[in-house]
């Protein structure tokens, strides 16, 4: 994949904040789940959204966001609930609090172009537990709502916290998991090592967890290609491992692999320093540019 820099023009207004009432806020954090990783379906139903503006389709799971700098990807969506893949390059901004009050300055990002739809990731930064509400430049007027939890509070290691071992799935021996991995046409190279054994080795770890096979329209399988690309920057860095969601190709049974990390979505790549300490984790989607800029951060 060619990684590119979009260029567009910055817009300089300020946002039209429509004020909005803690029941709507609190009420549509908690109604949207993650994206799922199969579907394109849009939290918002597009009723504040005008003739020339878009609806917003969070690509992010509810409830693992931590005071701190956020990542908050989005994609666009038509009135027609149909995924905008030729958006403008670069999208402007603003997080709101529970009464409609801007929290920090205008915050852009620009469009990164993956299956199945490009998406922005935006990332403020949100010092409080609370419920806030991305509103996006030309999107609807209560923007994205979403919610800052308290660490305590999250199942998924974050950021500053070891990642736990885990004895995943090889091909020497696949824990009752088969296929360990469902790549096609040819499995993934991340497979030789387990998790525990990649974490003892002293080297910082990207930990893969996704089922290509059950959303080849969807997430999984883009973001599993984007690391065998970055693999061949970093393979000498990292050790990459990946674990599969499902222990068979019927989808009956969730893999251990999944409740060991808390998680209830995928994907999620998980990136450890030599420690084992978990530096960054990219949830539900990202490109390999995204993914190559996390890595080389976190081998700087």
């Amino acid at each position: 994949m060619t990684h590119r820099t979009p260029h567009s023009s910055h817009s300089r207004h300020r946002l039209p904040i429509r004020r909005l009432s803690r029941r709507q806020l609190i009420g549509g954090a908690l109604a949207v789940g993650v994206l799922a990783a199969c579907g394109d379906s849009s939290d918002d139903d597009g009723d504040d959204a005008g003739p020339d503006t878009f609806t917003l389709v969070q690509r992010f799971p509810q409830g693992l966001q931590v005071p701190g700098t956020q990542r908050l990807p989005i994609s666009l969506s038509t009135g027609a609930a149909e995924l905008i893949s030729d958006g403008p390059g670069e999208l402007g901004a603003q997080v709101v609090d529970v009464d409609g009050n801007p929290i920090g300055g205008r915050i852009t990002a620009v469009r990164r172009d993956t299956a199945p739809a490009a998406y922005y990731d935006f990332h403020p930064a949100l010092e409080a537990a609370g419920f806030y509400a991305l509103v996006v430049e030309g999107g609807p007027a209560d923007g994205a709502s979403f919610q800052v939890a308290e660490p305590a509070d999250v199942p998924v290691p974050i950021p500053g916290q070891p990642l736990p071992p885990f004895d995943t799935p090889t091909v020497a021996d696949g824990r009752g998991v088969d296929p360990i991995c469902t790549r096609e046409p040819e499995a993934c190279p991340f497979h030789e090592v387990t998790l525990t054994e990649a974490l003892a080795a002293g080297r910082p770890v990207a930990y893969y967890v996704g089922t290509p096979a059950f959303c080849s329209t969807g997430s999984c399988a883009p973001a599993l290609e984007s690391l065998i690309e970055a693999h061949g920057e970093f393979g000498d860095t990292f050790t990459f491992v990946h674990a599969e969601v499902y222990t068979d190709l019927q989808a009956t049974d969730v893999a251990p692999a999944v409740a060991a990390v808390g998680m209830t979505y995928e994907p999620s790549v998980f990136v450890t320093d030599a420690d084992g300490i978990v530096v960054d984790r990219l949830d539900a989607v990202w490109d390999t540019s995204e993914l190559v800029e996390v890595l080389r951060r976190v081998s700087g």
